[in-house]
């Protein structure tokens, strides 16, 4: 039984690690894959008309702030964890 749940994960990887490449390629979002997990986040897109592709623009005033576009802020991040992070033996974890 241990050897099966073995080769299952051990196959998973690989088939996530291509899902996570393939949805980067399709859409407009950075990835980031680690041994731990794997992260999808939104970017900015080079074709939208009110950023640019800046991400949003400056609003003036007193304090001026920047107004982040739609393009991208509303887009939800993905993450997929892979492997458990292990505690380091020796120290407490907080």
């Amino acid at each position: 039984m241990r050897v099966r749940t073995a080769v299952l994960i051990v196959a998973a990887v690989p088939v996530t690690v291509a899902a996570a490449a393939a949805a980067h390629k399709a859409g407009h979002w950075d990835l980031y894959a680690a041994r731990h997990r794997i992260h999808l986040t939104p970017v900015a897109r080079r074709s939208c008309a009110d950023c640019r592709g800046e991400g949003g623009w400056w609003v003036g005033g007193a304090n001026p702030e920047m107004e982040v576009c739609s393009c991208w802020s509303g887009g939800r991040e993905l993450r997929i964890r892979l492997l458990p992070a292990s505690a380091w033996p020796d120290e407490p974890p907080f």
